[in-house]
């Protein structure tokens, strides 16, 4: 497999597979959301945009960075939101960087978003695919985040060969300023957990392909069929 890793404004074209990573935190929440019952994450171009569609569909969810707002729901936080019942919810999302990536691909014939949470099933899925080139979006500090471009080379290797041991990337992402950030307050709307949660290895068994319809990027889990 042929990969690429690029920041959001390095993308000169529209790519045939894209990956888009954001390990801290909008993809480790976007898993979180699914396991706690969420139907769909439907990502938002803005916050406005957000809020007009909470108006319109008032039993969506809607999250968002940074510290609670009116007319939003939850943050973009997993340990806030890992007690959260979603079941058959829908859940608009609005991040500074992990939504963003996925709108800069939604022409794409494939678009996968990612976290370590869902490392192997994302992996899985591309190897599945048979995907020859894969572009993958470091949603982070302008293409720099290292926690992200850790998890993306990490994902690239495992479709490449099942020998790829995750504690090296980990740790990458541990040591990152992202992570820092978190641990040190210097962010709102965090839990004390969400470090550790972000560096929770294929937390969870599902891919997640995010779908371009009605105008509207929606993300929804996916899981390989079992081979009988």
């Amino acid at each position: 497999m042929d990969a690429r890793f690029v920041g959001i404004a390095d993308l000169a074209e529209t790519p045939s597979v894209a990956v888009v990573v954001d390990v801290m935190r909008a993809y480790t929440v976007a898993a979180w959301a699914f396991a706690r019952g969420a139907d769909k994450i439907v990502l938002a171009e803005s916050l406005d945009d957000a809020l007009a569609l909470k108006a319109e569909h008032p039993q969506w969810l809607a999250l968002k960075d940074g510290p609670a707002a009116p007319g939003f729901d939850a943050v973009n936080s997993p340990g806030l939101l890992r007690s959260v019942d979603l079941g058959g919810r829908t859940v608009v999302q609005k991040t500074t960087a992990g939504t963003v990536g996925a709108l800069a691909v939604k022409d794409a014939s494939l678009v996968l978003c990612a976290s370590f949470v869902v490392a192997e099933a994302t992996a899985q899925l591309l190897r599945t695919r048979a995907c020859d080139s894969v572009t993958f979006v470091v949603t982070g500090e302008e293409g720099r985040a290292e926690e992200d471009l850790a998890c993306a080379e990490y994902i690239a290797g495992r479709v490449g060969g099942m020998g790829t041991e995750a504690a090296a990337f980990l740790q990458r992402a541990a040591d990152s300023g992202a992570a820092a950030e978190l641990e040190q307050g210097v962010r709102q709307g965090v839990h004390p957990d969400d470090v550790a949660l972000c560096l929770e290895l294929d937390r969870f068994p599902f891919a997640m392909i995010a779908t371009l319809g009605d105008s509207l990027m929606v993300l929804r889990p996916y899981a390989e069929p079992a081979v009988i």
